[in-house]
């Protein structure tokens, strides 16, 4: 009795299937038609400190449902996805995966130090993007960014430089 309905919802077998077909389709990129209203929205990028939590969850839905909404109404919708340094918070994950290798951050020196970071980058990262793909979120993937990316970081020093300069 293969055709028989499952006693419990088992979304694994459908996620598998069509959120990577999705994706590949082409359908969560943003379209560019100036006769029609524009919606857009910025993920506020989860730190890379780890893998996402509830709050996350939640707080994706909503702008997933949003995003979705303003789509079907036939918007030029764009959710941008990112993921955030989280600075201190970030440093301080590092800073106790070298502690239990019995090294510092001083041990390695700013550069390489910078490049540990950007390794836990790569790892908490991935996790959060492969959550984020697992719930659905219909976000423009090409639109993707990291807060220490040289683009942002350049605008964010060139910014506090000209609020310095003004004075501000």
């Amino acid at each position: 009795m293969s055709d028989a309905l499952s006693k419990s919802f088992e979304p694994a077998p459908i996620e598998a299937r069509w959120g990577p077909h999705w994706e590949a389709s082409g359908v969560y990129a943003p379209t560019l038609d100036a006769a029609r209203p524009s919606f857009s929205i910025q993920l506020p990028p989860p730190n890379v400190t780890g893998t996402l939590h509830m709050g996350h969850a939640f707080n994706q839905t909503i702008m997933d449902s949003l995003t979705r909404y303003h789509r079907m109404l036939g918007h030029n919708t764009l959710w941008v996805p990112g993921t955030d340094h989280a600075g201190i918070a970030t440093q301080i994950v590092v800073e106790r995966q070298l502690q239990e290798q019995g090294i510092s951050r001083h041990d390695l020196g700013r550069k390489n130090f910078v490049a540990k970071v950007w390794e836990w980058k790569e790892e908490s990262g991935s996790t959060i993007t492969r959550q984020m793909r697992r719930m659905g979120d219909s976000v423009s993937w090409a639109h993707e960014y990291f807060t220490m990316d040289d683009k942002l970081s350049k605008v964010v020093t060139e910014t506090f430089v000209k609020l310095y300069e003004e004075k501000a």
